[in-house]
């Protein structure tokens, strides 16, 4: 079962604990892993592995929405096949090393938002705080980006139940180049608002209009 919540900039965003340095300081993707550890390490649950294959996948599973801001409030998600099927292939990862999702954050909004906005975005109701805290997670993967020349961003973390070194393994130890957008766990730096081209998605001037859905699997 899943939650989705759509509101409005002026909505009130909570803060939880301060991040945990980051693979790096000019990453979104790595201060997003940051924040979703130091929130567990906050919360008595155990720091979890930044595998970047699995962030790589994050960064597709992006792409999959194909800019379609509405889908993600409508609790649409890609077929799990399109981990083995497109998101491994793309990202260079070894299908025989993908491992089960435990848990997905996905959401988008008109608006670039700071890695510390972002995450109040993600983690904004019970069924998302269950999945960040869930003890079945070993592993975390984080990405960001835009749509179309910038809006609408979109941010998306996954976590897995893998093992550290034989869980989403990359071919020659880097992932292929997957760009535009940023993905966690490879200590590079990355701007985050880079932009992909599909046709553009309806927006209201003044508005800026965010969405959220949580998985927990």
């Amino acid at each position: 079962m899943a939650i989705s919540a759509w509101f409005l900039a002026a909505s009130a965003l909570f803060h939880l604990a301060p991040a945990l340095a980051a693979d790096s300081k000019n990453n979104p993707a790595d201060q997003l892993v940051a924040l979703v550890n130091s929130n567990r390490t906050a919360h008595k649950s155990s720091s979890l592995i930044d595998n970047q294959g699995l962030g790589c996948l994050a960064l597709e599973y992006i792409k999959a929405y194909q800019g379609q801001c509405s889908a993600v409030g409508d609790g649409k998600k890609p077929p799990d096949s399109s981990f083995a099927d497109t998101f491994a292939p793309n990202c260079g990862v070894q299908s025989q090393s993908l491992k089960p999702i435990t848990g997905r954050l996905i959401g988008c909004q008109t608006k670039y938002a700071q890695p510390d906005q972002a995450f109040d975005m993600l983690i904004e109701n019970g069924r998302s705080l269950e999945i960040l805290y869930s003890k079945n997670h070993t592993e975390v993967g984080a990405a960001v980006s835009g749509t179309d020349g910038g809006s609408p961003y979109f941010w998306c973390v996954l976590f897995s139940n893998g093992k550290a070194n034989s869980s989403f393994v990359v071919d020659g130890g880097t992932p292929k180049s997957v760009r535009p957008g940023c993905f966690s766990g490879n200590n590079d730096d990355c701007s985050g608002a880079g932009a992909y081209r599909v046709p553009a998605w309806p927006m209201v001037a003044g508005i800026v209009v965010s969405a959220a859905y949580a998985f927990l699997l």
